[in-house]
């Protein structure tokens, strides 16, 4: 686990006029500047590990995921590191009230899951790779049915992006979240202590050149769901029941 402090309410404070804005798209902005104070006011965060994500060029930030207020802390962690994040997300927010306003207007990437059109949502993320952007994916494509909260097997579709683009991938290991917004609740529970951590660029650069074969792509997938379960270990200071020997690649 990275040795960086992590980031106090008064340095949380102070990052807030130095956030980036360029890109952000009109209505993403204004969500930005909407749930930033809040995130401040309301959620104990502790980021740590923010100088692992680079301050300019392609990106991808591999994360678990526990609950519908990842996205808040996450995009709350990368602005932080001076980064706006463009997530792959399911199709269907597009479609919801004011929502899609913000995926709209921040550029994010719909995923049209269990369909023939899912695989042009890697081909958009390759374009905003290409274009220099942090691209944020979860591997595992929905929350984790763990019910101790640990990932998932993972989906080779950030495997695929971070081979074919050769794009750095910085895991990130998020907690806290479940109890911010637990499954099936709409309200969140203010004052929650919310973790985010950032690791070493997961290294992949063996597997570059090699025709992606599932095999390849297993592994790829293997060493980035292992680096975000390392992660999770420390920030939860508990060994993983698998003694960390899980196998977490798989699927597309």
């Amino acid at each position: 686990m990275t040795e960086d402090p992590g980031v106090t309410f008064s340095q949380m404070v102070a990052l807030t006029p130095r956030l980036p804005r360029r890109g952000r798209g009109f209505w993403y902005s204004v969500a930005i500047d909407l749930l930033w104070p809040l995130v401040v006011l309301f959620v104990r965060m502790r980021m740590a590990g923010r100088t692992n994500i680079p301050g300019q060029g392609a990106v991808l930030l591999a994360s678990n995921h526990l609950s519908f207020a990842d996205p808040v802390t996450l995009t709350a962690f990368a602005l932080a590191s001076g980064r706006v994040p463009r997530y792959l997300a399911k199709a269907s927010l597009w479609k919801a009230p004011v929502i899609g306003w913000v995926m709209a207007s921040g550029r994010h990437i719909p995923v049209d899951r269990g369909t023939a059109r899912a695989g042009q949502a890697l081909d958009s993320a390759r374009a905003s790779l290409e274009a220099g952007e942090c691209v944020i994916v979860y591997p595992e494509g929905t929350f984790t049915s763990d019910p101790d909260g640990w990932p998932m097997r993972g989906k080779n579709g950030v495997a695929r992006l971070a081979l074919t683009t050769r794009t750095p991938v910085v895991p990130v290991a998020q907690w806290g979240t479940r109890e911010l917004l637990p499954p099936g609740k709409f309200l969140p529970r203010p004052w929650r202590k919310v973790s985010v951590v950032a690791g070493a660029e997961v290294d992949l650069s063996d597997l570059y050149g090699l025709e992606p074969t599932k095999p390849v792509l297993d592994e790829a997938t293997a060493r980035i769901m292992a680096a975000v379960t390392t992660l999770l270990t420390g920030v939860r200071e508990l060994p993983h029941p698998d003694g960390g020997d899980q196998a977490l690649a798989g699927g597309a």
